[in-house]
């Protein structure tokens, strides 16, 4: 088995990949930003079933810095670069994420290639494919990148696109033998396993505290958090994913309110609060210029961007639990955990 690093193993996709890892039996070791983490990671694991990870251990670095970087990765065969600043409102300023998320990718990826890490394999978005483009009926795939002069290019939308190019660009120059492969998910939904969590996972937590008494007309696609882990180990060791990219979606687009109404189908009393209305497109506009966390649907209103993972399904035997799975999956551990209102 191999020694892996995976960054950032607080945050909601990155321990669902350090499980699926010591369930392979893979030695792990994690990033955290502060030595305290550890605790919450380990309460995770436990939460995932895994109450004595003795194959895991823990070093602290920040993305922002390069201290811890070296010894984290000295004797790894693999790097999964999993951690990324993520916020839910809309920075005062856009190198607020763009910077952490380019410089911080740079910083693995150097300390990987002076380590002689095999591969690296980086957690992108489908942000950096589909967006900025005009309306389309065909999906987008690998081959599209997002057009950073769009109006719906939002600062993190930004960030993870320069991110990924900076990456690429890097193994091209000075990789010096680095192998990259990279992971592109849609909307991250799935089992929580704590506090920590996406912001996708903040929509169903919205939906069912009962957050907003109508819903935008947004879309987007749905993958499960644990096939992202999961496609994250499969380009880690195959060979035909050495510089490729990979979609992470499970099916058709979805929109808000049908999560809503699929919640409120399958929760019964548990989904009380989830609202049944579509808010008008002016109403939310309204509501931005008063609610910043609001700023960031405005340009999403309406477009729908389809895309597809044939390619991780055709090339690495990726498959994918449905919509419906991963959304329930996320609704129920929410409640479970205590993390929606009573």
């Amino acid at each position: 088995m191999s020694t892996v690093l995976v960054t950032g193993g607080s945050g909601f996709v990155g321990i669902h990949v350090v499980l699926q890892l010591l369930a392979a039996g893979h030695t792990v070791r994690t990033t955290v930003r502060r030595p305290e983490r550890r605790d919450e990671v380990l309460t995770m694991l436990r939460e995932g079933g895994v109450a004595s990870p003795h194959s895991l251990s823990f070093f602290t670095a920040d993305l922002t810095a390069d201290q811890g970087w070296r010894e984290a990765v000295a004797g790894c065969d693999y790097v999964l670069h999993v951690a990324s600043p993520l916020s839910t409102r809309v920075p005062d300023h856009e190198d607020e994420m763009i910077i952490p998320a380019r410089d911080g990718t740079l910083r693995v990826l150097r300390a990987a290639r002076d380590a002689g890490v095999k591969r690296v394999v980086i957690t992108s978005s489908l942000g950096a494919i589909g967006y900025g483009h005009p309306p389309r009926d065909a999906p987008f795939d690998e081959t599209d990148w997002t057009n950073l002069g769009g109006a719906d290019v939002q600062p993190y939308i930004k960030s993870k696109t320069l991110a990924e190019r900076a990456a690429w660009d890097f193994v091209a120059r000075e990789g010096d033998g680095l192998e990259l492969s990279v992971v592109n998910p849609a909307g991250i939904f799935g089992p929580v396993l704590g506090p920590d969590f996406s912001g996708s996972i903040e929509i169903v937590k919205s939906l069912l505290d009962g957050a907003m008494p109508a819903v935008p007309r947004v879309y987007f696609g749905v993958v499960d958090v644990r096939d992202v882990a999961d496609l994250h180990l499969r380009a880690m060791t195959a060979p035909e994913a050495r510089g490729e990219r990979f979609i992470a979606v499970s099916g058709e687009t979805m929109s808000i309110l049908d999560i809503a109404r699929l919640l409120r189908r399958e929760l019964g009393p548990r989904a009380r609060r989830v609202p049944r209305l579509l808010a008008p497109d002016w109403v939310v506009r309204l509501a931005a210029t008063r609610v910043p966390l609001l700023q960031a649907v405005v340009p999403m209103l309406g477009k729908v961007r389809r895309s597809t993972s044939a390619k991780a399904r055709a090339e690495l035997g990726w498959k994918a639990r449905s919509n419906e799975e991963a959304i329930l999956s996320t609704a129920e551990s929410l409640i479970r955990l205590g993390l929606v209102k009573a």
